[in-house]
């Protein structure tokens, strides 16, 4: 168990099946919406070749697409996200989140090694220009945290879920403080964002939820198949690094905002 590898009591019997809603869409168009997933996530698959020619603008509107083939509606609230470099943190619910924040401004993400070797998803990854880390070696932490650094320092958007593990969005997990570091040595700001799953009317959900050892499949499944899942999706005020000091102070002032 490294610093990176927080242990999530969350799991699919536990909290995501107990709270399942009952509202689900026809078997038909729950097979339609997954097709629509694949159509989409294959059309941007096509256009990994074209790499940094393909506008921000389409890239978000892929990522938005994304979501919307799943059938999921979003509402943003507060934002924009600024421009420059910026470290954006995030609660983690689902694999939805990363769509959904890429939406908000193209970024590079910060995740887990594995993520690499997952079939398409890790190809999608890694020439989007995610940042891997190698949760199980504390030795490689100052290297990754010196990565996140530089890219920031470059003027990009990094995306990191320091709670280190998927929640099911009843229960948050404590933020993690090395990634934070990344923000103070960079001299960037930090742009908290707190991500919920609720159904039209506003009753909170778990079924987005991706964890413990459920698979992608079952995941996406279950999210194609419910009837009115919603992504809220709030933008918290910008917090500036520089006046937090250190870590700490940092990190406890980026999970405040998000309640």
């Amino acid at each position: 168990m490294s610093a990176w590898l927080p242990a999530a009591p969350c799991t699919p019997g536990a909290c995501v099946r107990p709270t399942a809603p009952a509202a689900t869409v026809a078997l038909p168009r729950a097979v339609l919406r997954l097709a629509a997933v694949v159509a989409v996530v294959a059309a941007g698959v096509a256009l990994l070749p074209l790499g940094r020619w393909v506008p921000a603008a389409a890239v978000r509107g892929w990522c938005r697409a994304v979501v919307r083939a799943a059938g999921v509606r979003v509402r943003v609230t507060g934002g924009p996200v600024p421009d420059g470099g910026v470290l954006v943190v995030a609660n983690h619910i689902s694999w939805l989140d990363v769509p959904l924040l890429a939406a908000l401004r193209p970024a590079r993400m910060l995740a887990k090694a594995e993520v690499r070797r997952w079939p398409v998803a890790g190809v999608l990854a890694a020439c989007g220009g995610t940042l891997f880390l190698e949760r199980d070696r504390l030795r490689a932490l100052p290297a990754t945290v010196a990565r996140v650094a530089a890219a920031l320092r470059e003027g990009a958007a990094v995306v990191a879920f320091p709670e280190g593990s998927t929640w099911c969005g009843r229960e948050r997990g404590e933020f993690r403080r090395a990634v934070f570091q990344a923000a103070l040595d960079a001299g960037v700001p930090v742009q908290p964002v707190r991500i919920r799953y609720g159904l039209v009317g506003g009753a909170a959900t778990a079924v987005a939820a991706f964890v413990g050892d459920d698979t992608l499949v079952a995941s996406l499944w279950r999210v194609v198949g419910v009837r009115g899942l919603v992504a809220e999706v709030g933008v918290r005020g910008v917090v500036d690094a520089g006046e937090c000091g250190d870590r700490r102070s940092l990190t406890e002032t980026a999970q405040r905002a998000l309640g």
